[in-house]
């Protein structure tokens, strides 16, 4: 029988397993628009590094909520699948890849201002902490790239 984590640890498990959650939608995100740049062999290795960067820390992220004694998040959330059935549906009516960098970019932005929150909980670990400032990094990051696609397009 498995023993319950103490409360301030158990606040670490969600915040990093809810952070994790997201991180999974925009992976996924990332590997939907992938389909839209298979003829652009360079802004196809870009979505692909993007995608590649966002799964190593969706890792880290799963080792500490593991190492904290939790079951990291393996999943998106049902929100980001009905975010990427949105993206298929509005990419009928518009060019795929303006789509496609603007569901990047608001993606992004949801994910960083998720992380922003969580970084304001003061029982926020430095471990924790570390990580949480690792992939807002990864989102502005993640932001930047997709304002400078859309605008070259």
């Amino acid at each position: 029988m498995s023993q319950t984590p103490p409360a301030e640890t158990q606040i670490q498990i969600n915040i990093l397993n809810d952070i994790t959650q997201t991180m999974i939608d925009s992976y996924n995100g990332y590997k939907t628009c992938l389909q839209d740049f298979q003829n652009d062999n360079a802004l196809y290795v870009r979505f692909t590094e993007r995608a590649n960067s966002r799964s190593q820390i969706i890792s880290e992220f799963q080792s500490a909520v593991e190492e904290l004694g939790g079951a990291p998040k393996t999943e998106g959330s049902i929100s980001g699948a009905a975010h990427r059935g949105l993206i298929k549906f509005t990419t009928l009516f518009q060019d795929d890849s303006k789509a496609a960098c603007q569901a990047i970019d608001d993606g992004e932005a949801f994910l960083a201002e998720k992380i922003k929150e969580a970084l304001r909980t003061p029982e926020l670990l430095p471990r924790a902490e570390t990580l949480l400032n690792k992939a807002l990094k990864g989102a502005q990051q993640g932001e930047l790239f997709a304002n400078v696609l859309e605008s070259s397009l």
